[in-house]
């Protein structure tokens, strides 16, 4: 018998939709089918197979749609249908299935269940009446530094199952930022964490494995409705918060914020509007624009956390700033740092032109040359527009770590770039590397040549030799873990490197090479401990 009826749509955008109940035992409930129905990101992967699912991740649902139809409805037929296909169907691809194949893949909640959860909409009360999703449910599946995890996250739905641009008010899933933040972030186990701009919930989510208590804060309802309900989907104890930034927790201190914030640099002089454009306003998404121009929403954010921040606490951000001519980005994002009164150490991994940025958030939208040429050229120039005002040359998109020093001055001050490939996840490098540098900061030259240093298991040699020469003419010391930084070793560096495996202290390794090399020793260790102390501090070397 074919499906009857059509789910009703209304009139209201789908981004309207709010959650319903969050009743525990009916949330447990749904937990139980969602497990023992294998929806994970595993189970999907199995079902939809490698071509689809790399479609899928490139926001292309057709070959999933393919798999998921067939699934359904040939060999097998509706009422054999397999739970991860139906879930598949409705939640990922935004397909209608009937009733009675999602009463099958939720044995426990039922349909009724999930309407009760405002998770779906269903035209009638009949097995072969439709049903549509009203929010993206998905599995989902990382590894932090604490070790891997295996959740489920409710949002929006995209544009891939609505057809349509965002809602303003669009509440994001895990993107790629968001993955990225999670893997950056350091997980030494600590009391009180703040996840400042928490939309869905998937950094607190995070933290909660490694702290006692997580404050979610957004100045979405909205945001927070679908981070409640993760929460508990999850089985995960939050404390959530609607305000702007830093507001809800005035007068706190934590020991770990961790941001994703709005940092999108959106048009913003003209009001949204622009006479190129035409009078098409620039759409604003909540998750993505902080109603700032330019990078102003970052930089307060980076000058102000530090008044959350308990002593040796640590904020981890991600932002773009703007490259502005004749400023060279790290003198910029520097005087941040210097107004900060933090430890601070940013990493700039992506720098885009302003034609390469304002393409990359326009269709972020769902705005398209080929759906919407107007309103995409309006964009378009909007965007070119703004940064042209401010003499932007590029935007710059980055990691930023600040730390509140336990005690004395600030001592760090990095500012690098790093473009390449990073093993991820990163977070535990990175806490390896400020530990470093304290470690280092204790150390006088003296207290340096007395350590006993060893080499790090990820550390490798490369040897460079021109033809026929019997010494290399370059050495490098490659690291396979964290950033995978190269550093090109002289060949008594390369030496040190190659011994200190804990027996000897420093000062005696540079002494039998200067007896070696027959140079003085106290040259030799003006040359070398300085290089020692990068190694270190870059975790190519540590202390035993």
């Amino acid at each position: 018998m074919a499906p009857r009826g059509t789910a009703p749509r209304g009139t209201a955008d789908l981004g309207t939709a709010a959650l319903g109940t969050t009743d525990p035992g009916l949330v447990a409930t749904l937990r139980g089918d969602l497990t023992d129905g294998a929806y994970t990101v595993e189970g999907v992967e199995d079902l939809l197979g490698p071509l689809a699912s790399s479609a899928l991740h490139r926001e292309q649902g057709l070959p999933a749609r393919r798999v998921v139809a067939a699934a359904l409805d040939g060999g097998r037929g509706a009422n054999g249908a397999d739970a991860r296909a139906a879930l598949a169907a409705l939640f990922l691809l935004g397909e209608q299935v009937p009733r009675g194949a999602l009463d099958r893949a939720l044995p426990g909640a039922g349909t009724e269940g999930a309407v009760r959860l405002g998770l779906v909409e269903s035209a009638g009360a009949g097995d072969d009446d439709l049903v549509r999703a009203l929010v993206d449910l998905r599995p989902y599946a990382a590894e932090d530094a604490a070790g891997a995890v295996h959740w489920w996250l409710a949002s929006d739905l995209g544009e891939l199952a609505t057809g349509r641009r965002l809602a303003a008010d669009h509440v994001l899933g895990a993107g790629g930022a968001s993955l990225t933040l999670a893997q950056v972030t350091v997980r030494t186990p600590v009391d009180r964490v703040l996840d400042l701009g928490t939309g869905c919930g998937i950094q607190a989510l995070h933290a909660s494995r490694h702290a006692r208590t997580v404050v979610g804060t957004d100045i979405s309802a909205r945001a927070l409705r679908f981070a409640a309900f993760n929460a508990a989907l999850d089985g995960v104890r939050l404390d959530l918060r609607e305000g702007s930034l830093l507001d809800p927790v005035a007068g706190e201190r934590f020991d770990l914020v961790v941001s994703n914030p709005p940092f999108v640099i959106t048009p913003r002089d003209v009001g949204s509007t622009s006479s190129a454009a035409g009078g098409v306003r620039i759409p604003e998404y909540e998750y993505r624009d902080g109603g700032r121009s330019g990078d102003d929403l970052v930089r307060d954010l980076v000058s102000g956390v530090g008044s959350v921040l308990a002593p040796g606490g640590v904020a981890q951000i991600l932002g773009n700033w703007e490259h502005r001519r004749g400023e060279p980005w790290a003198e910029r994002v520097g005087a941040w740092l210097d107004s900060a009164g933090l430890d601070g150490w940013v990493v700039q991994r992506e720098v885009l032109d302003p034609a390469e940025y304002a393409e990359t958030w326009i269709r972020d939208g769902g705005t398209t040359p080929e759906r919407e040429p107007g309103a995409w050229e309006a964009a378009y120039g909007a965007w070119l527009d703004d940064f042209a005002s401010r003499d932007v040359e590029a935007i710059g998109f980055g990691i930023v770590t600040l730390r509140r020093p336990a005690a004395g001055a600030v001592t760090l001050r990095r500012l690098e770039e790093h473009t390449g490939a990073v093993r991820q996840p990163l977070g535990a490098h990175l806490a390896a590397s400020l530990a470093a540098h304290d470690w280092l900061e204790s150390q006088d030259d003296a207290a340096l040549a007395a350590a006993h240093l060893v080499v790090a298991a990820d550390v490798t040699e490369e040897r460079f030799h021109a033809p026929g020469a019997e010494d290399p003419h370059v050495v490098v010391l490659r690291q396979g873990d964290g950033f995978g930084r190269g550093v090109q070793a002289s060949s008594p560096l390369a030496a040190l490197v190659g011994v200190c495996d804990g027996e000897l202290g420093v000062g005696q390794i540079v002494g039998a090479l200067a007896s070696l090399y027959e140079v003085r020793a106290d040259e030799l260790a003006a040359e070398l401990l300085p290089a020692v102390r990068n190694l270190v501090r870059d975790g190519f070397l540590a202390p035993v």
